[in-house]
């Protein structure tokens, strides 16, 4: 059983006062409303109803937090990281008071986690990199941890516009450093997901995380 088939979910949290104190490493979850963030949770999990989605941009504005956990010596399951879905952006259709809200919520946690360990950013492979993208992908560089750009919905592109869209995403990252990966992604296809996976599961062993 991969480790993330153990995810539980733990807590919401709609303020700062009520994170959770952090011991393990955190990989948290960032995506326009419409990117299917809560898609690319269910399948890497392997539960179909993990995480929900709101049909709304901007209707949840809550944190999330799953639980990841492995059995010690003694046969007895212990949290071992957590994955952390972020409140969507859908900025296009959310009033000032809701960016204001995320704005403040979201950097608060990454101002205040040191156990974050890295964000994947999940983008339409058809639409990627749109300004609500850069924004948060800004918004998010501000702390100096590992980046995975997620180009999911890829199995509704021909394999030349796979090519140029990869190669193209990949430029833009290497434009903002070595801490940012990239790979294309279908939940809807399952493609991609050993690739996730692998990329993850080092984050969490603490492989290659210098920034």
């Amino acid at each position: 059983m991969s480790l993330f088939d153990s995810a539980r979910f733990r807590l919401s949290v709609s303020q700062l006062a009520g994170l959770p104190e952090g011991d393990v490493p955190e990989i948290a979850f960032a995506g326009r409303s419409n990117a299917g963030k809560s898609t690319t949770i269910n399948v890497l999990t392997r539960q179909g109803r993990l995480a929900f989605a709101s049909k709304t941009p901007g209707r949840t504005q809550l944190i999330n937090f799953f639980d990841l956990s492995e059995k010690d010596e003694h046969g007895h399951r212990q949290c071992v990281a957590s994955l952390v879905d972020l409140p969507g952006y859908g900025f296009a259709k959310a009033a000032e008071g809701t960016r204001k809200t995320w704005s403040e919520l979201i950097g608060g946690y990454l101002a205040s986690r040191d156990t974050l360990t890295g964000i994947v950013v999940v983008m339409d492979a058809r639409r990627p990199l749109m300004p609500t993208d850069e924004w948060v992908i800004d918004f998010l560089n501000t702390r100096p941890v590992k980046m995975h750009w997620l180009l999911n919905k890829c199995d509704q592109l021909n394999n030349q516009a796979k090519k140029e869209t990869l190669y193209k995403v990949k430029a833009r990252a290497a434009e903002i450093g070595p801490h940012v990966s990239v790979q294309l992604f279908s939940g809807m296809k399952r493609e991609g997901v050993d690739e996730l996976r692998e990329t993850l599961l080092r984050w969490i062993r603490r492989e290659e995380l210098a920034v």
